[in-house]
């Protein structure tokens, strides 16, 4: 079986990348997406190497990352114009106004994403994005495409490549488009029980998928760092992010969080956190910030609307982090609280369990190796990719 997964890299990242590797953006597309999944950044490469462990071929392609993509179309014979260099582009996420702006309106998203879409806010492919999409679709001819980007790929790709005995699988993590189409695919798939219902409201039938930890990410990164840094949380805070925001501004007044964000647009120039931001890390540098904290927190997003199951739960306790989560219902179902992670139900009870754990060294070691266990044996992308083929032969049709 031939599987292609499309998924997206945000724009900071894409910056970051390019500028500590000076050139590569001139260079082949096997170099560039080479170079992109060796920062272990995001899912990587995981999803196609779990395919490709259980015997068929995969691949991902990065559908908003031009350079890469005009890199593929030169070599399969396509006139692509010069993207210019990535460090020249200015992200229309990076403005101050912009995020207090869609702070405001996040109440009123689904009315607004359509325009959003044309005026940038909202990641929407170009023609020329679209039109290698196309082709590399045409190329490797899959008989499967998960479609972890559904704003991007919208419905008019989804339905122009839709072809007999081909599976097309909707994915989505966070808040997906109201406008979803979901007619040319066969099911999908969210971490998020409420987004498995909107499938299903639509008519198409939905699954409970979890995210996981790749274990050969241990293998790749070196030894672990000492514990210098007491409480840290590592993320973003958007326009999403409203609890989180109040959670780690209680934090910052009683303890020596530092932050590692790869958003920080928006927030009052009053708030505490101005002096605990420490910059942004990616995917290997990211991993060493969690090893290296006695504790790193972690605050589902909004649109979870109060159910576990976000990508910091499964890097955290893969690397042998000690975590401290919200207590949301369905924790237990993922990891036990008190014996797998730390957990807490409020932003006091965080303030408590922060102090709690900080003087009890052994607790938090013992809690971080269980965790660690635990998400080794079952909450592997090994794992999630053996319930995606059962699923798959599910729903083929």
């Amino acid at each position: 079986m031939r599987v292609l997964i499309f998924n997206s890299d945000y724009p900071s990242y894409m910056r970051w990348l390019y500028a500590r590797n000076p050139g590569l953006y001139q260079a082949s597309y096997a170099k560039q997406l080479a170079a992109r999944n060796d920062t272990l950044f995001g899912v990587a490469d995981f999803y196609s190497r779990n395919f490709i462990a259980c015997g068929h071929q995969a691949a991902e392609i990065i559908v908003n990352n031009i350079w890469l993509q005009s890199a593929w179309a030169r070599e399969h014979g396509m006139a692509v114009p010069d993207p210019g260099s990535p460090l020249s582009r200015e992200n229309i996420e990076g403005s101050d106004l912009v995020m207090r702006l869609k702070r405001r309106l996040r109440p009123y998203k689904s009315m607004l994403t359509p325009i959003a879409k044309r005026l940038g806010f909202v990641l929407a492919l170009t023609p020329l994005e679209r039109q290698i999409l196309l082709a590399q679709i045409e190329e490797f001819q899959p008989d499967v495409i998960l479609n972890q980007e559904l704003d991007a790929v919208d419905g008019s790709i989804a339905r122009a490549v839709k072809r007999p005995g081909r599976v097309l699988i909707a994915q989505c993590g966070n808040q997906p488009p109201a406008d979803l189409d979901v007619t040319p695919y066969n099911f999908g798939i969210s971490l998020i029980p409420w987004v498995v219902d909107f499938y299903r409201s639509k008519g198409l039938p939905g699954e409970n998928c979890h995210l996981a930890f790749e274990p050969s990410v241990l293998d790749r990164l070196g030894p672990a760092p000492a514990k210098d840094v007491d409480v840290s949380f590592v993320g973003g805070l958007a326009s999403n992010h409203g609890r989180r925001i109040a959670l780690l501004e209680a934090i910052a007044r009683e303890f020596p969080i530092q932050l590692w964000l790869s958003n920080f647009k928006g927030i009052p120039a009053s708030s505490p956190l101005h002096a605990c931001v420490r910059g942004e890390v990616w995917g290997r540098d990211m991993y060493d910030v969690l090893r290296r904290s006695k504790i790193t927190l972690n605050s589902h997003i909004d649109a979870a609307r109060g159910m576990a199951g976000n990508m910091r739960l499964y890097e955290a306790t893969g690397v042998g982090a000690f975590l401290l989560t919200d207590n949301l219902s369905n924790l237990p179902s993922l990891f036990e609280p008190g014996v797998h992670v730390g957990a807490y139900d409020s932003v006091e009870d965080c303030l408590v369990k922060i102090r709690r754990y900080l003087d009890d060294e052994r607790t938090r070691e013992t809690i971080a190796r269980a965790g660690q266990a635990h998400t080794l044996t079952h909450h592997t992308y090994r794992l999630r990719i053996e319930e995606l083929l059962r699923l798959i032969e599910k729903y083929a049709h």
